[in-house]
């Protein structure tokens, strides 16, 4: 590669190193929307239920969120390159241990493996960014890392529906391999190593522990709720465990020489402001995107190359917005385009709420297009407002934070709608006098299958489960509007939240101070 150094000089390493950090984020971002809608596939091929496909998007997701904020504190601590080289190799591993896999257990395994990957990728590309980028040029670069991301997101659907299609949806893991490699090769070639000289070596694994625990019996109760009982004991002691581990990892944090999420960022509003609408916006695009797939395809019957391509119109539009709205961050500030954003985005979702039996594609194409250009408007104005408000040194450990907070409203998005929803289709079968030939059992049983298009019940004869196939669309729709109801009350709170919390220009540290203080910081011994 020594041949090719002559090409990447001072003046154009940024841009080298913008691009290098945009084909790693590629990857991460696929993988969230290629798996979305080979799901009816997996569950057919895998005999799993509804809580089984939550857990291979949540498995993914939980983990990712759990270690953001340490994947971005041990880049801080040992070299954010170094992070990341060994996030991707991780990654790449967890994507073919995926495609092999025989059982839903295992995939799970794999997809948990993949986010630990993920959680040391992510932070580091948006911190080396920010690293290589002044403030006055960073909503630039951050809208463009925020364009490919939506470029990821529009492929996602397509290439998944292709390849679940034609060749099987064990494919869709195996397309990371390439990727993966050309990622570690760009990172080798044109990323420099930069780490927080503040920070000394040590890492806190308490805090690792009881962030872990906190989200992990959380999730896990959120997603077997229904199937447990909301009253039963184990979901009530899970509640109870997340709650103390919260509480305890708050203390913990707070004690710690090195901790990995430093409570000092939050003494920023912006920062705060951009953390909860990261949450909320996760919460609700992986909401609508995990569940919309399903009724593409299990409703209104598109295969899953139809049903992919159908998603474009959302992504393409973000594609668009995303480096639009990072460069009107830089002139007017990030507060504006994230509460026009967010209100769009409580739109479209207030009009996924009015979907009926009869809806069609056609009904719903504006609802996709108003979400795009939402999330477009939101997120690359978020990013920036987050990133200039802290300093450069504590760009990974800020970037962590930021993501974890997105990864972690993905995840309770999934599981909070994903229990309303089972919740609602439900108590739809119970009250449904066609479903009479149903024990209660059985309508229990249904409501889990719903995800699956024909849900199977032993015992039934042919034509009973002929007569089934209206009445479980009717409470897969009855669930789904309401699950969407509420994803329209979160994305209320978005729009306030960023009018109320995040100012008109986009805050940021002097460029001089903070170049004096980098020259202090590294001048001083560091423990």
């Amino acid at each position: 590669m020594s041949r090719y150094q002559h090409l990447i000089t001072d003046e154009n390493r940024k841009w080298w190193t913008l691009g290098a950090m945009c084909l790693a984020l590629f990857m991460v971002m696929l993988d969230n929307t290629v798996v979305n809608v080979a799901l009816p596939s997996i569950q057919r091929d895998l005999d799993t239920s509804i809580s089984g496909l939550e857990w291979i998007v949540n498995g993914y997701t939980l983990s990712f969120a759990v270690l953001l904020a340490v994947g971005g504190r041990i880049g801080d601590i040992f070299g954010r390159r170094k992070a990341f080289v060994f996030g991707v190799i991780i990654f790449t591993a967890a994507s073919t241990t995926a495609g092999f896999a025989p059982s839903n257990f295992a995939l799970v395994a794999s997809r948990v493996l993949q986010g630990i990957g993920a959680a040391f990728m992510m932070p580091g590309t948006l911190s080396i960014i920010t690293d290589a980028f002044p403030p006055s040029e960073r909503g630039k670069a951050i809208g463009t890392w925020a364009g490919v991301s939506a470029l990821a997101l529009a492929v996602g659907p397509v290439l998944g529906g292709f390849l679940t299609e034609h060749v099987s949806w064990r494919s869709i893991f195996y397309i990371n391999l390439p990727v993966g490699i050309l990622a570690v090769m760009a990172a080798l070639f044109v990323v420099r190593e930069s780490r927080d000289t503040t920070v000394g070596r040590k890492v806190d694994y308490a805090g690792v522990g009881i962030a872990t625990i906190s989200l992990t019996s959380l999730v896990l109760a959120l997603i077997e709720g229904n199937s447990w009982g909301w009253d039963s004991t184990a979901v009530i002691s899970l509640i109870a465990v997340s709650i103390v581990s919260l509480v305890a990892f708050i203390v913990t944090e707070n004690r710690v020489s090195a901790p990995i999420i430093e409570f000092s960022l939050f003494k920023s509003r912006n920062f705060i402001g951009s953390v909860v609408v990261a949450f909320i916006i996760s919460f609700a695009m992986m909401g609508v995107f995990f569940f919309l797939a399903l009724y593409m395809q299990n409703i209104l019957g598109y295969s899953a190359l139809e049903a992919g391509v159908r998603f474009l119109p959302t992504t393409l539009v973000i594609m668009v917005a995303a480096p639009i709205s990072g460069r009107l961050a830089d002139r007017i500030g990030p507060r504006w385009p994230i509460v026009v954003g967010m209100a769009l985005i409580a739109l479209s979702l207030y009009l996924f709420s009015q979907i009926t039996d009869g809806t069609t594609f056609s009904d719903v194409l504006p609802s996709f297009i108003i979400l795009g250009a939402g999330i477009g408007l939101t997120m690359s104005p978020m990013s920036t407002a987050a990133m200039n408000a802290v300093p450069k040194t504590k760009a990974g450990v800020a970037s962590g934070v930021l993501s974890m907070f997105r990864m972690v409203g993905g995840t309770f998005g999934v599981a909070a709608l994903g229990a309303l929803f089972q919740s609602e289709a439900k108590d739809r079968l119970a009250s449904n006098p066609d479903a009479a030939l149903l024990s209660a059992s059985d309508r229990s049983d249904f409501a889990h299958q719903l995800t699956g298009g024909a849900p199977h019940i032993d015992g039934v004869s042919a034509a009973q489960a002929k007569q089934l196939i209206p009445i479980g669309h009717d409470a897969f729709i009855y669930g789904l509007t309401h699950a969407m109801t509420l994803s329209v009350g979160v994305a209320v709170v978005g729009v306030l939240v960023a009018f109320l919390m995040i100012g008109d220009k986009a805050e940021s540290i002097d460029e001089q101070t903070q170049e004096a203080a980098e020259i202090a910081e590294a001048a001083s011994p560091v423990a």
